[in-house]
């Protein structure tokens, strides 16, 4: 079964698009691989405002979120994870609004590094951010006639968090799950474990719409994310059979699982396949000496 993804989207740069009941985007104009058209930083209420993901550190998007703001007040800037993308803006639009800045927390890997490991997202960490405020699993931070609760869906990062606009069946999903690709889980800075976990809390929940970090919205979203879960479920099958048939290394894997994927993409697919790996030797379904490692042999359990 395909994973169905929806690339139809028309980023607007330089406006705002409102894409729910006083809710507004902004697409930053940083397209690539990875982000897409992207990123997607929210404007949220009518009167005094909160910005969700204020995004690249960029003049041009600065500009047009102010645009957007007007002289109304801004009392809140959410961050949903400290990928430069999403979070670098927030010092600058602090300055501007005076809002405190609240996240997780500050950015740090999903486990530590080991002997010899090179984390090879550093440069898409945004390690000098810090939140004005450290937000805990489902806090309710209610505002100018809105409230945000905060859902934490570590996976992508260890600090993500998704937001939920109460009473509206409205969630900011961030890079959790996305229309137009699947999210990126790149350990050491991500772990398939944790993602998974998360994904299941969502379903679990009953957000109708779902507005990401990238892209349009995902409007099924329950069948949609788990679609998602099947996917990945499928991906970590295949990475056993590649094993079962005497794949030993990440990159026999990735020419073999991923022939058809722009070979741009082979060195985050990798990632992404260790990823499985952690969890599949954690749960005892594949072998290999020591540690999982991107360049670790892999064998099939007897």
């Amino acid at each position: 079964m395909a994973l169905k993804f929806d690339t139809d989207f028309d980023p607007s740069y330089g406006h705002g698009v409102t894409v729910a009941p006083d809710v507004v985007r902004i697409t930053a104009k940083n397209p690539g691989p990875f982000t897409f058209y992207g990123t997607n930083s929210y404007v949220v209420g009518r009167e005094t405002l909160a910005v969700i993901d204020p995004g690249p550190d960029d003049d041009a998007h600065l500009k047009t979120l102010l645009e957007v703001i007007g002289d109304r007040p801004v009392s809140h800037i959410f961050v949903s994870h400290t990928h430069r993308d999403h979070s670098s803006l927030a010092a600058r639009l602090k300055q501007h609004t005076g809002a405190i800045v609240l996240a997780e927390g500050p950015h740090r890997p999903a486990r530590p590094l080991r002997t010899g490991e090179i984390n090879s997202l550093d440069a898409s960490a945004d390690t000098a951010f810090n939140p004005d405020t450290a937000l805990p699993d489902d806090m309710v931070v209610d505002g100018d006639g809105w409230a945000i609760r905060t859902v934490l869906t570590p996976g992508h990062a260890a600090n993500h968090a998704a937001f939920a606009l109460e009473g509206t069946g409205t969630l900011f999903s961030a890079d959790h799950v996305m229309a137009w690709a699947t999210s990126i889980v790149a350990p050491p800075d991500g772990a398939m474990a944790d993602y998974m976990a998360s994904l299941d809390r969502l379903i679990e929940r009953d957000d109708r719409l779902l507005l990401p970090g990238h892209g349009g919205p995902v409007t099924a979203s329950r069948s949609f994310m788990r679609e998602l879960k099947s996917h990945r479920r499928m991906r970590e099958q295949a990475i056993q059979e590649r094993i079962r048939s005497g794949d030993r290394t990440i990159k026999e894997m990735v020419a073999a699982i991923y022939r058809d994927t722009d070979p741009r993409l082979h060195g985050a697919a990798g990632l992404s396949v260790l990823a499985h790996l952690e969890d599949l030797v954690a749960r005892g379904l594949v072998s290999t000496d020591g540690d999982p490692d991107i360049d670790g042999i892999f064998s099939p359990i007897a």
